[in-house]
């Protein structure tokens, strides 16, 4: 979230990957960085230590929504 926030702040098109387990956490960051509508898309938890060939369907299964969001369609 974070680091989705600070691009943002600095004109460069983000969008925050948050996994589902801490879309809450993801809530309150924005909204106390004052950035409450950041884009962001939803991932199962957990992505990290899940293998390569799993990091690989997760990432297809939300590139679009990730292009949509970047594209302000979110």
């Amino acid at each position: 979230m974070r680091d989705g926030i600070e691009a943002a702040k600095l004109g460069i098109p983000a969008v925050a990957l948050v996994t589902e387990d801490f879309w809450p956490q993801g809530n309150f960051v924005a909204r106390a960085a004052g950035m409450p509508d950041i884009p962001r898309v939803k991932l199962p938890h957990p992505v990290a230590g899940t293998g390569s060939e799993n990091m690989r369907k997760v990432a297809q299964e939300v590139a679009e929504q990730i292009v949509q969001a970047l594209a302000g369609n979110s």
